[in-house]
């Protein structure tokens, strides 16, 4: 998973988990893993300033064209207003300072959320008013087109002009996935897959659907025994489990995740898959050799998309011809990808800092350009990410207990809240979606015309 660009930022069977969910037990590591702190929260403003009420002006101005839906807005004071076109169940968002109109009319999904973590706000129904603000594309693109060079010129400039880095991949991937094991325990199912899972009924477990979606991946490329596999975005070893155990492929596995690589290790090892797993604590771009087969599972959104050509030339690299790669990515429509590159939004910020959602055309450009893979297959699934976000996010609330226990504080849980049901809201809009795409290496051309019968 990765950043979602928001409108405002225009931006059955029986469980098979038990073949891939066994583990080690945690280790006192496990525990806070990454940088742990409490998240720092800003006190509510009681008194409205001139610009909150210009801010309010603005976008009240802009609620009156609120279709698809009704929003229920309680101010501070007690004032109530309304907008929408009352087709479906109003929505009601409850103010406790005037500064949220400015948060959100000068930062748009940052300030939304940025605000919401800070308790400044609350509504009865967080997804359903995230759906129904994405409903309304054509207005959130006026607020940002109106407001982006008066907010963040600076920023988005900098942001454009600051060069990836190594080091700074390193920092951004560490702030994110070691956080800590423990934390993302709480709600992800026991495969320990961080991405989408594909439900072949509505009963379906979310083990079982991340186990259909290692299947159809691996299956994509005609994974066969013996075969060796190269994995870019190891996680928590899941996939290659997997793919050692149902399949009978050699994998070899990076990540630049500290915690990730130790957990997928440990995992191998309490498995007795040494012969047939390495799990790698190296960049992607530094690895040497050929192989068979390559999959990446919702990598390439962690990459800047000045970064792409550096991602996919090792891919081509690495790939034997006439190999196949699997590549399970979160996309943006052709049209918005311009704008998401320099945009800001509350995920890019709060989340995933450095990384791009790409769309499908920047993905073939870049394989055009460092390479010889072509596109054989294509296949999209929104819907299934909707579906897991979803999960998780309940999953998290039913765990909230648990996870101020081990020293989660409130305002992390209630960012965690924020960006599990913004994405939600994007897939199930179908503002962003979920693509799989199977690129292959040419083979030899033959000289002669060969028909197949």
């Amino acid at each position: 998973m990765t950043s979602i660009v928001s409108p405002f930022d225009q931006a059955p069977g029986d469980d098979p988990a038990p073949r891939t969910a066994a583990r080690p037990a945690p280790t006192d590591r496990d525990r806070h893993a990454g940088a742990i702190r409490p998240t720092q929260v800003r006190p509510a403003p009681r008194s409205a300033t001139k610009v909150d009420q210009v801010s309010r002006s603005i976008l009240m101005r802009m609620l009156e064209h609120l279709r698809h839906g009704q929003l229920v807005i309680i101010e501070h004071d007690g004032t109530v207003t309304t907008h929408g076109d009352g087709t479906r169940e109003p929505v009601t968002m409850r103010l406790s300072t005037p500064a949220v109109w400015t948060e959100v009319a000068t930062k748009a999904s940052r300030g939304l959320g940025e605000s919401f973590v800070d308790g400044w706000w609350t509504t009865d129904d967080l997804e359903g008013l995230l759906q129904l603000l994405t409903r309304n594309l054509d207005g959130m693109d006026r607020l940002r087109n109106r407001w982006t060079k008066v907010s963040s010129p600076v920023a988005d400039m900098w942001r454009r002009l600051r060069p990836p880095s190594r080091r700074r991949d390193r920092r951004e991937i560490a702030a994110h996935y070691d956080l800590g094991n423990d934390f993302f325990e709480l709600f992800l199912d026991p495969t320990m897959a961080y991405s989408c899972g594909l439900f072949t009924s509505p009963d379906a477990t979310l083990a079982q659907a991340q186990v259909t979606k290692y299947d159809r991946l691996l299956r994509s490329i005609d994974l066969q025994p013996g075969d060796h596999l190269v994995e870019i975005g190891t996680g928590w070893g899941g996939l290659a489990v997997h793919a050692a155990q149902l399949f009978g492929a050699r994998v070899t596995t990076t990540t630049i995740s500290v915690e990730q690589h130790r957990y997928a290790t440990e995992l191998v090892a309490f498995l007795g898959l040494q012969d047939q797993v390495t799990v790698l604590l190296e960049d992607y771009r530094d690895l040497t050799g050929t192989y068979d087969k390559l999959v990446s599972v919702e990598m390439i959104e962690a990459v800047d998309w000045r970064g792409h050509d550096a991602f996919f030339a090792p891919c081509n690299r690495l790939l034997k011809p006439p190999g196949r790669m699997a590549l399970q990515a979160i996309t943006v429509a052709d049209s918005r990808f311009a704008r998401v590159r320099n945009t800001e939004d509350f995920v890019k910020r709060h989340i995933f800092p450095g990384s791009c959602i790409p769309s499908v055309d920047a993905i073939l450009s870049s394989t055009a350009r460092t390479g010889d893979f072509w596109l054989t297959q294509l296949d999209e699934f929104p819907q299934h990410y909707a579906e897991t976000l979803q999960r998780w996010r309940l999953q998290l609330a039913d765990h909230a207990d648990e996870a101020r226990s081990r020293g989660y504080d409130d305002a992390l849980l209630r960012l965690w809240e924020f960006y599990l049901a913004y994405c939600e809201a994007a897939f199930a809009e179908r503002y962003v979606s979920l693509v799989q795409l199977v690129l292959e290496r040419p083979g030899s051309v033959p000289t002669e015309l060969q028909v197949r019968r």
